[in-house]
């Protein structure tokens, strides 16, 4: 099999399960979506978060990788 398309089906199933984790956490379907496609977003803090009442937009905001503050 080849090692790329074995890292692309992990990367997709990872993902998958993110977005599945998210969205059951109440995260928006596009938001979880996007959320969900990028490592750098600490998946059981954004959950921790919204359990702690804080709404997904704002905890996303929270969570900003640095450089995207940065770039703002």
């Amino acid at each position: 099999m080849n090692p790329t398309t074995t890292s692309q089906r992990e990367q997709y199933e990872v993902a998958s399960w993110r977005r599945e984790q998210l969205a059951h956490s109440g995260f928006p379907p596009r938001l979880a979506a996007r959320l969900a496609m990028d490592p750098r977003y600490d998946l059981h803090a954004l959950i921790e978060l919204v359990e702690r009442g804080c709404d997904p937009e704002r905890a996303m905001r929270i969570l900003a990788p640095l450089e995207e503050e940065l770039a703002a």
